[in-house]
């Protein structure tokens, strides 16, 4: 049976009864095929599954769309009961921040201000500080995240080591629809032609993945979304595994951003590369 708690004192009786150690599988809602994921691969994991729905204000900038992002308490409950969650923590604002917007904040640091931080100034400090509130509140012993936002779980991961919090950060795989679409809430503002040109995204790292020196890898990618009228490019960066520089050989990353209308996209794939290849 999953439980659903909104408030601090309920959530933390709802822990007091958990069997053994807690994982946490942190979304805002709008609840898709990746989030399932997620919580399936917890649930084998995991003998309490703690599934937190809150769309955090700090990580929106102005422009963006906070308010009209979609809440479906309803349905994602229906998909925690489906995959078996033994909690749902569905706070309000003033749960997760009682005091007010906070004046002390996670700072990203250096790694936050590349790709989507220099795009979205503010968005990883406010991610950073909902995430340590969630894992504190949640006492999670381990903490599952997808890999489509790779900027993300390299923060997490970084936070997590440099403060020394007491929780493995694991990534998981990022879930894609049979076109090679990357599952995300924010697929459903595509209209269908925008729909067909998003999917030059998946094309592009899919097929630079299949490179193995770095120029070759960005040339057929670059490549791949310049004729694709309906793509304009944010960013596309190969960098190494932790986000780090290129290496010469080795596991590295691929990722871009992209706006397809209005709507922005962001997508990845791992790759080796090869020395003199």
């Amino acid at each position: 049976m999953t439980n659903l708690v909104h408030t601090r004192a309920e959530l933390a009786a709802a822990l007091d009864a958990a069997p053994g150690e807690i994982a946490v599988v942190m979304t805002m809602g709008a609840l898709h095929e990746g989030h399932r994921r997620l919580m399936r691969v917890a649930r084998e994991r995991s003998p309490f599954v703690v599934v937190t729905i809150f769309v955090n204000p700090l990580q929106f900038g102005p422009n963006e769309d906070y308010e009209k992002y979609p809440r479906t308490l309803d349905e994602d409950l229906a998909a925690c009961r489906a995959e078996g969650a033994d909690l749902v923590f569905a706070p309000g604002r003033g749960d997760v921040y009682p005091h007010g917007q906070p004046s002390i904040t996670m700072h990203p640091g250096p790694l936050g201000e590349i790709l989507e931080g220099a795009s979205r100034p503010g968005h990883f400090s406010g991610m950073l500080t909902v995430v340590e509130k969630l894992l504190m509140l949640t006492r999670a012993g381990v903490a599952y995240f997808g890999e489509k936002d790779f900027q993300q779980l390299a923060l997490i991961r970084r936070m997590a080591r440099d403060l020394e919090l007491p929780v493995e950060i694991v990534g998981v795989p990022t879930v894609r629809e049979g076109d090679g679409l990357a599952l995300s809430s924010r697929n459903r503002y595509l209209s269908p032609d925008q729909r067909r040109s998003a999917l030059a995204l998946s094309r592009a790292l899919r097929e630079g993945a299949t490179r193995r020196d770095p120029a070759s890898v960005l040339t057929v990618a670059r490549k791949i979304l310049a004729d694709e009228p309906g793509v304009r490019v944010d960013y596309l960066e190969l960098t190494g595994p932790d986000l780090g520089p290129v290496p010469a050989e080795g596991p590295a990353r691929l990722l871009v951003a992209a706006r397809v209308g209005t709507t922005r996209l962001i997508d990845n794939v791992p790759l080796t590369l090869e020395k003199n290849a």
